[in-house]
Order: C-alpha cells, then structure tokens, then sequence
C-alpha cells in the first residue's frame, strides 16, 4: 500500500524533547515501513525516518527561534501533498482541519486522526460542514462533542514494544511528565506529593502561552522540599526517569485526549495515579495499572495502594493493548476499508 503521512511541523518527526503529535506519528509511520508498505512522511526536515521523507521547512518551528506564522509552512506543505496526491493509495492527515477543503476535492481516499480536544464551540460549525470527511478518534471519550462527525474508528495510541523495559521503581519518587500548564495541574501533583510525603520530580517543558502561569503558580512552588525540577527530557531520558519512579501522577484538569506519558509509564511497569477526566478511564485499569481519582484524598490514598500493583503485569497490559504494532494494523484496517469503498462503483437504485 501506498501510504502518506502529512504530520504538523512544530516538532520533528519524532521530536527532540517534548511532542505527542509528532511522536505518535513517528511510531506509525516506522511501524507501516516494517510491515512493508510504500510509506512519504511530510514533516519537518529535519525529521528522521525509514520511510521517504518530503521535507515542508527545514528544520521543525517550535526550536528554531525563527518562525513568526506557522501556518504558512503548512500551508506549502499540504501544495505538495495535493500536488502528488495521486502517487498514493491513502493520505492520512495529523494536522487537524486545515486540509478540509482540499481533502473534499480529491481523487485520493484520505483519513484525519485528530488529537486534540474537541469541546470548542468553533468547531461545530466547520465539522458539521465537512461531515463527508473521514475521521479517526484516539479515544471514544475525545470524539463524544462532535458525535455527528464522521468516525470511522477509534485507534488508542501505541508506541514501540521495546522502546522502554520495565524498572522496579527503586527510585522512590512520584514522577510528573508533560507540560506546565493549568490544565495538566502540576500544582495538584506537588500538592499531592506533599500530603504523601514522597519526593516528586517534574520533567515538562513551559510554553510561552503558560510562562505567567508558570511565574505565578509553579515557580514558588518548585522551592518546596521534595519537590525537584528537571526540565523537558527526551525519550532516551524518559526511559529512565519513569522506569525508576515509584508511580506517575496524571492529575490533569481538562478532558484529555488520550495521554501518551500513561502508556509510556505502564511499558515501564509503572503505575499511574490519574484524574478521572477524559481517556483517562479508557487507558487506565483501575486497580490494575493504577489508580483513576476524582481528589486530591483519593489521588493521596491511590499513592499509597500503588506499591501493592504488580509491575509485571502493568507491563503485559501495555504489551497487549498500547504498542504501536497494535496501532499500526487498525490504522491499516481502516485504509484498507476506505479504498475498498472509493474504488467501488456507487450503488443506483432507480425507482420506476
């Protein structure tokens, strides 16, 4: 199969530090490359892949302290991906609706995985105009504001198998992962690890559009004891700082998508202590690989039951439902689904 793959450019294919897009994106695409299909990759050039890459700007536009508007280099891009549209069997989009229209009008059967939120009044308008465009959900809980669109599945995340071992949490600390920002409530975490009484480290990055949240809120408190902060780490460095924590906590404020760092977590055998907000019930085995709460007592008492959890069978739930092997076969159903129907003539009934 013919397969292209049009990712955003924000972040490398697969990122340097922080990027679930991206990365999600990365796995997929190396995992068709394995399975032997024909697979373009439109990223950033300085992406790294197996597959054939077309580069739509040099290097990705978060890093490189240059970009003023983003959206022009997609747009350049997504002129190249119609450009060569009839090259493919399948074009399958991570770059939310901006393709919509160009998507509408070709001959080449495409599909859109969307990986944000999607309870924003704005979007009822346009994807009710666009009901005709195929979508992929990352969870059943994210496509539920725009239940009228056309889903054609829900495909949960998957990352490599071997991409991360199990670790005995020897460390000793609660782990935070992500982003500073208000809806991933770090604030919450440290609160949580206080009342615990266990050391935490936070390794997320700061946006610019979360610097005075971070000033404000964050900041004082990472002076706290206990409380370590080490910045934004790459994959390599993932591996290590989850592997060795004694449990990760997801205390998210917002009705996540899917959240990535949790399956990242449970392939290191390590449990999670969760919100009970959006995917989180869908990816998380209460009581299994970890803990969904509603508060901060209940997220203290999960904390505390955690060490009871089997570390080995975390791991197997991950093996079984979260690697990229599992993705990247219901991604191929789904392809394989929408050129069947696009190369099959249209049934006519005429009524007489």
């Amino acid at each position: 199969m013919r397969i292209a793959q049009v990712a955003p450019l924000y972040e490398s294919v697969p990122p340097r530090c922080y990027g679930g897009t991206e990365r999600v994106v990365s796995y997929l695409t190396e995992e068709l490359v394995k399975m032997g299909h024909e697979v373009t990759l439109f990223a950033s050039g300085d992406s790294v892949t197996r597959a054939e890459l077309v580069g739509a700007c040099p290097e990705a536009l978060r890093l490189n302290g240059k970009c003023v508007d983003p959206l022009s280099h997609h747009v350049l891009m997504l002129e190249r991906v119609v450009g060569s549209a009839e090259r493919f069997d399948i074009l399958h989009f991570h770059i939310d609706y901006l393709h919509f229209p160009l998507a509408r009008r070709l001959n080449t059967p495409s599909v859109t995985t969307l990986h944000g939120r999607l309870d924003v009044a704005d979007y009822k308008p346009i994807f009710s105009e666009f009901r005709d465009i195929p979508l992929v959900s990352i969870s059943c809980s994210q496509r539920a504001p725009l239940s009228f669109a056309n889903w054609k599945g829900t495909v949960y995340h998957g990352i490599p198998e071997d991409l991360y071992t199990p670790g005995d949490g020897s460390g000793g600390y609660l782990a935070f992962v992500g982003r500073l920002s208000p809806e991933k409530r770090p604030d919450r975490a440290i609160k949580i690890a206080r009342r615990s009484g266990m050391p935490i480290k936070m390794a997320a990055k700061v946006d610019r559009v979360d610097k005075d949240y971070f000033d404000e809120v964050v900041k004082p408190l990472l002076k706290e004891p206990g409380v370590e902060y080490v910045g934004e780490i790459g994959e390599k460095d993932k591996r290590d700082f989850l592997a060795g924590a004694y449990a990760l906590l997801f205390p998210i404020d917002w009705p996540e998508p899917f959240g990535l760092v949790m399956i990242e977590s449970m392939a290191c055998g390590t449990p999670v202590v969760a919100w009970h907000n959006g995917s989180v019930p869908e990816v998380v085995d209460h009581g299994v690989t970890g803990y969904v709460v509603d508060s901060v007592d209940e997220a203290v008492d999960a904390v505390e039951k955690a060490e009871g959890l089997d570390r080995r069978t975390i791991r197997e739930v991950f093996e079984k439902r979260f690697t990229s092997e599992r993705m990247a076969r219901q991604y191929v159903e789904i392809y394989e689904r929408l050129i069947h129907r696009e190369k099959t003539p249209p049934l006519f009934v005429i009524q007489g």
